[in-house]
């Protein structure tokens, strides 16, 4: 089967700033590529019914537009072609100068690479999307696409491309999903909006807190890496 894949990050910057907050995470929407045209439509349809054009970002959540991200939520939640997979990374534990030559940017993209290659499974084809971003090295992305081509000899990646997130839908519903279960984890949201969205997916969706899942949850995968290995 074909699939794409749409990433994005939340708390980028405890990666560089150890003080700024506990976790960073980095999370993916999985949608078969047929499906891309139907979620383009539904997703369109929620943001025509609450008259908003903008991107949508956890960031910018509101009292205001409570409602169209609580349909967006209820959106993925009931649509089993979307999956949702985020890891979390512990930031302060991270040692760049030990593992990564110094270069927390190569850091950043291996911790992508464990976001990505735990749900390549074997004879499909992958077009993966991140958010667009200046790299410091301008072959982060193939060197990427390459790696999860090796480590996945039965499976095709066709590409590892950058898109800009107010063009993508699929980004934009990563961003909103990643946002989420890092505020959970971070304990630092002051937002009325944000922390009432969080508890509308536990008591609906899940019936417990958001916490780290079992490896094979298909829908709602939550990983917590352990940078001392295993989960």
């Amino acid at each position: 089967m074909e699939f794409e894949i749409y990433c994005d990050e939340s708390g980028l910057e405890a990666l560089t700033r150890k003080d700024a907050h506990t976790y960073t995470a980095i999370g993916g929407i999985w949608m078969p590529s047929d499906f891309r045209p139907i979620f383009k439509e539904k997703f369109n349809l929620i943001r025509a019914k609450h008259n908003v054009k903008r991107e949508l970002k956890w960031n910018k959540i509101s009292p205001k537009f409570f409602e169209l991200h609580k349909d967006i939520l209820d959106f993925f939640f009931q649509t089993d072609q979307l999956r949702f997979r985020v890891i979390l990374v512990e930031a302060n534990k991270v040692n760049n100068f030990k593992f990564n030559d110094k270069d927390a940017e190569l850091g950043f993209y291996k911790f992508y690479y464990q976001l990505l290659n735990k749900w390549i499974f074997d004879n499909n084809n992958y077009s993966i999307f991140l958010d667009l971003k200046e790299n410091r090295d301008k072959g982060r992305l193939k060197s990427l696409e390459r790696c999860l081509d090796y480590a996945n000899l039965t499976s095709e990646i066709e590409r590892v491309q950058g898109l800009p997130s107010d063009e993508s839908l699929g980004i934009q519903l990563a961003d909103i999903l990643t946002g989420l279960v890092n505020a959970k984890f971070n304990q630092n949201t002051t937002s009325e909006a944000k922390i009432n969205l969080i508890n509308y997916v536990e008591n609906t969706y899940l019936g417990h807190p958001i916490r780290p899942t079992v490896s094979w949850e298909k829908k709602f995968n939550i990983f917590k890496i352990i940078l001392e290995g295993g989960w």
